[in-house]
């Protein structure tokens, strides 16, 4: 049974300097540059395959010279299989994963440098140096074909399907002791160990220096599958919402950090403005000002 192409769901032209490449991103998420476009690329034109003992056979001819092959990688050589795919229109044709192009450029360079390149060759590895200047294979690519519109969404959608199980995790003691005592101590409370109480304000701290920096989107997503019942209480504790495999121990790694950043400071303002350094809350740009406890007195 012949393998089904995948599809391109997007498609256009990137322009490098004077070059005009075709690109395309396909149904699986795989950013292509045509094979004509390689070439073009390269500044290379295609050629027959006349025997030549200087070549490998079974590589592309823009990469199957002898000379070339000690500095081809091997993330590099395992993307110069060509990949079929339908183009918009549904059109059989062929291009390369997009992120060979800089690992073609790399490989050309490093073979320069090692003074091994034919004075044949020597012209490409110019192209390949002005190539590498300036080409970020993903990110042109998704403005040339329009795909960053959808990227950030698909880009979140996968962080939360990481961090948020849909199976509540079963109750464990999650916040270590030290957390909230250091809390206490930094705001000037008074802390009691086996007491349940708490201010009401500990739990909008709680999300601002963990939940809010955990992963993009994170504590938004908790809040819309933990929603509040008719008395303003949430059901479940948003940590048992984290997955096993990524949220959960990303959530003991960041509690660890947090809690070292707060033995170290003398009050809360010294303690939060480390933490804005160190784990700054995701898609926040602008500098906020930083809440002081008015009985603490510390040295700026």
């Amino acid at each position: 049974m012949t393998k089904k192409s995948l599809k391109a769901i997007r498609q256009g032209i990137l322009k490098i300097g004077e070059r005009e490449l075709e690109c395309a991103v396909l149904e699986n998420g795989a950013r292509i540059i045509s094979r004509n476009a390689i070439f073009r690329a390269l500044g290379r034109t295609k050629r027959g395959r006349a025997r030549d003992e200087t070549r490998v056979p079974n590589m592309p001819s823009f990469m199957d010279a002898k000379n070339l092959q000690p500095f081809i990688s091997e993330e590099l050589r395992g993307g110069l299989k060509p990949i079929e795919y339908q183009d918009i229109n549904e059109k059989l044709t062929a291009g390369y994963d997009a992120n060979i192009l800089p690992l073609i450029c790399d490989a050309y360079l490093m073979a320069r440098e090692a003074g091994v390149l034919t004075k044949r060759q020597l012209p490409l590895a110019v192209v390949c140096e002005i190539l590498i200047r300036s080409f970020s294979s993903i990110a042109l690519i998704d403005e040339a074909t329009g795909y960053q519109e959808i990227r950030s969404r698909l880009a979140l959608e996968e962080i939360l399907e990481k961090f948020i199980s849909e199976e509540l995790r079963k109750w464990a003691k999650t916040f270590p002791d030290d957390f909230y005592k250091e809390m206490f101590r930094l705001r000037g409370w008074q802390y009691i160990p086996l007491s349940v109480k708490r201010p009401s304000v500990v739990g909008h701290l709680t999300n601002d220096i963990v939940y809010k920096r955990l992963a993009p989107g994170v504590l938004d997503e908790l809040k819309r599958i933990t929603p509040k019942d008719e008395k303003g209480h949430r059901k479940h504790r948003y940590f048992q919402r984290l997955t096993e495999e990524v949220g959960h121990p990303r959530l003991r790694e960041h509690l660890t950090a947090v809690i070292a950043l707060m033995k170290a400071a003398r009050g809360w303002g010294q303690f939060y403005r480390s933490l804005q350094r160190a784990l700054p809350q995701y898609n926040v740009t602008l500098d906020l000002p930083l809440p002081t406890d008015e009985n603490e007195k510390e040295n700026n």
